[in-house]
């Protein structure tokens, strides 16, 4: 009897200890406002997995999204009070109150999507970065939401000169509109949402996005032409709210920023990957492409260009050097 009541003992004990070391768990409420089936979002599901697994039961990531939080703008505001502990969005969603980020809204920073990642999650993007602290932030890392190329449904795109007189919907962000202009180009500003009726009634007759994006928003359907001129990077920025972060042992503090790195990686080879099909679907679709244009016309005058923006608050000249590694 007395070892039926001790080992009873023990396992109440046992299972109280469990208890207790669940409820010093810490929980983290991690977001990303795009669907399931996004690339944002699978990577920070994925990323959520990792550092849940690493962190042994002392940390659990639950993850959010599908707009369950707000969109990117709404949910990075949630990040900077308090309410949600670690957001995954836009980066230029965080210029509207951080205006280096901006500078993510120039073209031919890059040359191709790895030399990005190897930019933005190295020393330079840190530096960058580092500033959203004095916004509650601690920066983690930065994704891959693709490189912008143009598609048309009228003509192929070689040269830049061929972009002049062409109709052209671009997203609304003053650089966007003022490089195409630049160009020759007609330029009409407009949310995606509205892109396909655009294109389909001729109201536009281009448009510039990554592969992927144009097969996900079918506007496919309605291109004839695609030219891979490499011209803008988007990214996506991990952040944590600072007094979330302090809750963090210092030990894994580290893996969650490893995790992140990793995640950042991983979200740049699954948009190669979905690149690759998109292209292998518009070209089942009858979509031409140009997988080398002369993109040294579209860059002829991209100091000029740059050179506009001085003495604008979001403007560094020696950032941007380093970030096209002039």
């Amino acid at each position: 009897m007395k070892k039926l009541i001790r080992a009873a003992c023990f396992t109440a004990l046992a299972c109280l200890g469990s208890s207790l070391a669940q409820a010093q768990a810490l929980t983290l409420k991690a977001y990303v406002p795009t669907n399931p089936t996004a690339v944002p979002t699978k990577a920070l599901t994925l990323f959520a997995e990792n550092v849940n697994k690493a962190a042994g039961g002392r940390l659990n990531i639950q993850v959010f999204h599908s707009g369950q939080l707000g969109n990117d703008r709404e949910a990075i505001e949630s990040t900077r009070m308090g309410t949600i502990d670690i957001m995954f969005a836009g980066t230029g969603g965080y210029s509207s109150f951080y205006p280096k980020a901006k500078i993510f809204d120039l073209p031919f920073l890059f040359t191709n999507a790895k030399q990005a990642f190897e930019v933005v999650n190295g020393p330079v993007g840190e530096e960058i970065f580092s500033g959203l602290k004095s916004f509650n932030l601690v920066y983690l890392a930065t994704g891959d939401n693709g490189m912008r190329h143009i598609s048309t449904s009228s003509k192929p795109i070689h040269t830049v000169d061929d972009v002049k007189g062409l109709k052209v919907r671009v997203p609304e962000i003053d650089t966007y509109v003022a490089l195409w202009k630049s160009w020759g180009a007609i330029v009409t500003p407009m949310p995606i949402t509205e892109l396909y009726m655009a294109l389909k009634t001729g109201v536009v007759d281009a448009q510039d996005n990554a592969p992927y994006h144009t097969v996900a928003s079918k506007v496919y359907e309605v291109q004839k032409h695609y030219s891979m001129i490499n011209y803008m990077w988007m990214g996506l920025t991990m952040v944590a709210n600072d007094r979330a972060w302090a809750k963090i042992p210092d030990d894994l503090k580290k893996v969650v920023k490893d995790e992140a790195r990793k995640m950042a990686a991983w979200s740049f080879d699954e948009i190669e990957r979905d690149n690759v099909k998109a292209i292998e679907t518009m070209k089942a679709n009858g979509t031409t492409f140009d997988m080398n244009p002369d993109r040294a016309s579209f860059m002829k005058n991209i100091d000029t260009f740059y050179a506009k923006y001085e003495g604008q608050p979001w403007y560094d000249k020696a950032l941007v050097q380093k970030l096209t590694k002039k």
